[in-house]
């Protein structure tokens, strides 16, 4: 294995990036949730349904918190709050691949979850930082198909 001048040392024209299993099974899955099988490959997409996937664990969370804690009255409405929003995070994952529909539910869902901080305050935080990985992962995905579309075309 030689090294050219433009490559690090140790690094090859042959060499490829190996996932491992796990890593694997987590691109093919994005990939597929993204509408990957149906020829349409979108990063957007992609990265979009990976920040939807964790904040179900998030908002589950959340909801759980809040019944913990005994903040709303009846208490069972903390565990109503969290399923509602875990259902629309798992509904906006099966509409993600076709068109906007999922990417305008996961628009509602940071809403409401940035909304559950009137009841849990800690949630603004915890919903800030999902809304803003949102945010970077919607705005540097649709770039990114931008990039892959205009290399496509110059191929053609």
């Amino acid at each position: 294995m030689t090294a050219t001048p433009d490559q690090p040392h140790g690094a090859s024209d042959d060499d490829e990036l190996v996932l491992s299993p796990s890593e694997a099974a987590a691109h093919n899955s994005a990939m597929r949730i993204s509408g990957a099988a149906t020829g349409e490959r979108s990063t957007r997409k992609a990265l979009a349904s990976i920040v939807l996937g964790f904040e179900l664990i998030i908002v589950v969370l959340i909801g759980l918190t809040i019944f913990g804690l005994g903040i709303t009255d009846p208490r069972w409405l903390g565990l109503v709050i969290g399923g509602v929003l875990a259902l629309l995070c798992v509904v906006s994952l099966a509409t993600i691949r076709f068109g906007e529909v999922g990417i305008r539910l996961g628009w509602v869902t940071h809403a409401l979850m940035l909304a559950t901080a009137f009841i849990l305050p800690a949630a603004l935080f915890v919903g800030g930082i999902f809304t803003a990985l949102w945010v970077y992962c919607i705005v540097r995905g649709g770039k990114i198909d931008e990039q892959n579309a205009a290399l496509r075309a110059q191929q053609d």
